[in-house]
């Protein structure tokens, strides 16, 4: 069975669901904010590249690696600034842990590659309003993404 919008669909909703369950932002969302996050920590997911995966692939099906990215966004208002990278930090290896712990995401994938999970800081600027960011690329391997056909 071919990857559909339901498979879509579950898939962003776990991720989703993950990053609400640690209780540690003030906000998750599914899409790339347009307008400023808001004080606390943010969340958002988005969808990044996606890719054949040969070694994860049969005869019948191409398997793939869904690439998401995962946006931790930290306000540069907070005091004293010397907390907002140990926050950020925090809450990167908190979201990490639990791709760690949930590799499957319940069941919805094959896997989470672990090993290829990589954060990139950032700062970002947005309406005048200056952020501390990590993005977080999550590499999400799906068994038959696409069927094979003659």
């Amino acid at each position: 069975m071919a990857f559909d919008a339901a498979a879509a669909q579950a898939l962003f909703d776990a991720l989703e669901s993950h990053a609400l369950t640690l209780a540690i932002f003030d906000r998750v969302n599914t899409h790339t904010p347009a307008s400023v996050p808001g004080k606390g920590l943010s969340c958002s997911i988005s969808l990044g590249s996606v890719a054949a995966t040969p070694e994860a692939s049969g005869l019948a099906a191409v398997s793939g690696t869904i690439t998401f990215n995962v946006m931790i966004f930290n306000p540069m208002t907070q005091r004293p600034l010397d907390g907002i990278d140990p926050a950020t930090l925090t809450a990167v290896c908190t979201l990490l842990s639990e791709y760690s712990g949930n590799f499957t995401l319940g069941g919805t994938v094959r896997n989470i590659d672990l090993l290829a999970l990589r954060a990139e800081p950032a700062y970002l600027e947005q309406e005048g309003k200056h952020f501390r960011v990590e993005q977080i690329s999550v590499p999400v391997v799906v068994n038959d993404l696409w069927s094979e056909v003659a």
